[in-house]
């Protein structure tokens, strides 16, 4: 019995220096990566709305009428002649949402053209817009691949503060309203009890768009990873290239094929070969896909043309379709606006923290001064 005493004795010293440990490292963690998360965080609330603010910013990419399948051939044939030689990586059909023609070049440019003419509506240039800067931002730091490495370390960084954090408020048996009750005075304790009650309480949402931000850096280890916890079913593979020749493509029987290939799916980028393969690739968005582009996808020989082989998105493996998942959940492209705006709060709460973190840490230095 006496033992037993005295190893709780020297137990409680021990985990108190490790609380003591974290808690510095939580705090200068937070005031140093957690003030760049912050404003990756930011950059996300806002590419959040990118689409309306698109459409609010430039008026001539909203009114227009859907394109006639026939218009929509004449398109694509003006599109491979115009803009394929250029650079050009693929083209988003018009939709409800965006009812033009969106253009992806290989620099980031993005252009716009008429759905029913194809006559060019608006350039957007990756180093002068500032949406394109800010998706830039988000998703490489502005430093290309070592930006995009970079930025899975801090996701990981801020998964360690948020699980750090959590184990730091954890309140003893009875006191869960007393570790959830924001004080008003005195300054010390109205930044910290600020900053850890609303952290708790929003704990799950933060981890959920964390997580799913930093695996989407990881993609091709997240793919691995399920597929080795759930299997991995029969997918579709890429064809073998298509040689390049003279000859017109038939667009409207192109994407007729297309169409017939998926019949429930709603086509929705197309992208237009590469120098040494000539096969068309459409993506489509079948039914129960949360990914609004879709990852259904239909290769496709331009110049029979024939369906060369075809990837059902929403029949796919269990594995494939959490993958799928990933990226809706973290932009906030499923559940409407209800979880649009859960996203965009989220980008927002990691400046609420870093700045109740620096008020607690100011007051607290002022206070032993």
């Amino acid at each position: 019995m006496a033992a037993d005493v005295l190893n709780v004795t020297a137990a409680r010293p021990h985990r108190a220096g490790l609380k003591l440990w974290l808690k510095r490292l939580h705090l200068w963690l937070g005031l140093s990566v957690g003030l760049v998360f912050a404003l990756i965080a930011l950059s996300g609330s806002v590419l959040a709305l990118q689409e309306p603010l698109l459409r609010r910013t430039h008026p001539a990419l909203t009114g227009h009428v859907p394109p006639s399948p026939a218009q929509q051939a004449q398109v694509l044939a003006r599109i491979a002649h115009e803009w394929a030689p250029r650079g050009l990586r693929a083209a988003d059909l018009p939709d409800a949402a965006l009812p033009v023609w969106q253009l992806y070049f290989d620099n980031g440019t993005r252009r716009y053209l008429d759905p029913a003419t194809g006559e060019l509506l608006l350039t957007r240039g990756a180093s002068r817009d500032v949406l394109l800067i800010l998706r830039n931002w988000h998703t490489h730091l502005l430093a290309g691949r070592t930006g995009e490495n970079l930025l899975g370390v801090l996701g990981g960084i801020a998964l360690g503060l948020l699980v750090s954090g959590l184990v730091l408020w954890w309140p003893a048996r009875g006191r869960l309203r007393a570790h959830l009750r924001p004080y008003a005075q005195p300054p010390v304790r109205r930044w910290l009890t600020w900053h850890r009650s609303l952290g708790a309480l929003t704990l799950p949402l933060l981890l959920l768009v964390t997580l799913t931000g930093t695996l989407m850096v990881y993609h091709g280890a997240t793919r691995r990873g399920l597929e080795a916890a759930f299997g991995r079913g029969t997918v579709a593979a890429p064809p073998g290239p298509v040689a390049r020749r003279d000859a017109p493509v038939p667009w409207a029987a192109l994407l007729a094929a297309a169409q017939s290939a998926l019949p429930r799916a709603a086509l929705s980028r197309i992208s237009f070969g590469r120098a040494d393969d000539a096969t068309v690739v459409v993506r489509a968005h079948a039914p129960g896909e949360w990914n609004a582009t879709g990852r259904s996808m239909i290769w496709l020989d331009p110049y029979m043309p024939r369906v060369l082989a075809v990837r059902d998105a929403s029949a796919g493996d269990t594995a494939a379709r959490i993958d799928g998942m990933i990226y809706p959940l973290h932009a906030g492209t499923v559940g409407g606006w209800a979880y649009r705006g859960v996203v965009i709060a989220c980008g927002v709460l990691p400046a609420f923290f870093v700045t109740t973190g620096f008020l607690f840490w100011r007051a607290r230095t002022r206070r032993r001064r």
